[in-house]
């Protein structure tokens, strides 16, 4: 039987572990697709370097495009990442009736509609479970196995990199900047980490599982994100005595009429279980209506795990050839015609509990001033804590509050700021104790 021809575009750490395992279990692989697979081409514009693997002659190229002008190859797996050249590379893929790999999760969030109407057009797949949660198969989780259920809830831990940083914060007691230097010099963190201490990362994927829990459009530009860069050591310390621990999470919810999908510091409760995801592990929670609570744990990143979700891809792809049956599932989870628009809820709406930490001078009536600008915006507090460390003149002042609306946050935190015996800008971080996070 003829083989299924391969084109891999972008050998760096995870296209060499495609390749790795692509040689490794080509038997185990053929067995269960039942159909060999071929990897024509690796391209990449090193073709010198050692990857532990020996290539054929002809396999290793620095032609990119040669993958795609052969129409020999059947399926070109996107390992390159960014929003230029890969797009390019997808998009004529697509043209030439080539099915497509990608783990391109940026790509996605800002070019995916246009790219999957593509690909239906044009009589191919365009997967891309690689691209959120490395080897948790949050993808084929959503689009496959929950297609019974109406989503309610995705609540995760979506930035291995985030998530190490706070972990050592936490542990260790040192401040963000030397926790950065620790993910960097073990390699978790980029030198210019703007893309994962921001939260622009999991907001990416954030966006794409939205779209299939939801049967909506990916839509990233709506998504409120708000990075790590301002946790510190004390905060998590205060965290710790509420009974909370502090993670980056990425949360979706059905409310209806709306969706509510943002990234940022949340603190959460000891005993749930996200709480204790540490150091790069990603977990995510999801809530159906007729499973109720799943739980999805496992490497994030890293070039073997996510190396095995292009894989499963790849498989699946290849399946689908051997039984003619190439768009048998809808890429969005959803038939294109029914996927609908629906709004993401504005940050400002947002009704939950609250974390303050204000630096205020150790005085009398701090308390009953900064107490009394909470009142009027009807923010009312469960908590109180001051402690008599002084910082520079200041006394740190935490509070927690009952349930109130962001809008009145924001500006009750306006108005304290502007109060001469504040220092600084207050610290706001939001509290995620819903029950099915219990």
């Amino acid at each position: 039987m003829e083989p299924i021809h391969l084109g891999l575009i972008g050998c760096g750490t995870v296209g060499t572990g495609v390749v790795r395992i692509l040689y490794s279990k080509r038997q185990l692989l053929a067995d269960r697709i039942g159909i060999p697979l071929n990897l024509k081409y690796v391209a990449d514009l090193d073709t010198t370097s050692d990857r532990g693997v020996t290539f054929p002659p002809g396999v290793m190229i620095n032609d990119a495009w040669k993958v795609i002008r052969d129409p020999q190859v059947d399926v070109v797996i996107e390992m390159i990442g960014g929003e230029g050249m890969a797009l390019e590379l997808i998009e004529a893929a697509i043209e030439k009736g080539k099915h497509v790999v990608t783990a391109n999760k940026a790509l996605l969030a800002r070019h995916g509609n246009r790219l999957l109407e593509m690909a239906v057009a044009n009589g191919v797949d365009l997967v891309f479970e690689a691209s959120v949660g490395g080897c948790m198969p949050i993808i084929k989780t959503l689009r496959e196995s929950l297609v019974g259920n109406r989503v309610k809830s995705m609540i995760g831990i979506l930035n291995g990199t985030c998530n190490y940083i706070l972990s050592r914060i936490t542990d260790e007691g040192i401040e963000f900047q030397q926790a950065l230097a620790q993910a960097q010099a073990a390699g978790y963190a980029e030198a210019d980490p703007e893309l994962d201490i921001e939260g622009l990362d999991a907001a990416h994927k954030l966006a794409i599982i939205t779209a299939l829990a939801y049967g909506t459009p990916i839509d990233f530009d709506n998504i409120y994100t708000e990075g790590i860069s301002r946790i510190t050591a004390l905060d998590i310390q205060f965290a710790a005595q509420f009974g909370y621990r502090i993670k980056l999470l990425a949360i979706s919810k059905d409310n209806g009429d709306t969706i509510e999908a943002r990234v940022h510091p949340t603190m959460i409760p000891f005993d749930n279980i996200l709480s204790n995801v540490n150091g790069t592990l990603n977990a995510i929670t999801v809530t159906g209506d007729a499973v109720g609570d799943i739980l999805l744990y496992g490497h994030g990143a890293g070039m073997m795990p996510t190396a095995s979700a292009v894989i499963a891809d790849i498989v699946d792809i290849a399946r689908n050839l051997a039984a003619r049956a190439s768009g048998r599932l809808p890429l969005l989870a959803c038939q294109p015609d029914k996927i609908r628009p629906k709004p993401i809820m504005p940050i400002s709406r947002l009704v939950t509990h609250y974390y303050f930490r204000f630096e205020a001078k150790d005085q009398p009536g701090v308390l009953s001033r900064i107490a009394g600008i909470l009142g009027k915006y009807g923010i009312s507090i469960s908590s109180v804590h001051q402690k008599g460390r002084k910082s520079e003149g200041s006394v740190p002042v935490v509070m927690v509050t009952h349930f109130a609306r962001e809008s009145d946050v924001r500006q009750a935190m306006d108005a304290i700021s502007g109060l001469d015996v504040i220092h600084g800008r207050p610290v706001v971080i939001r509290i995620e104790n819903d029950n099915h996070l219990e």
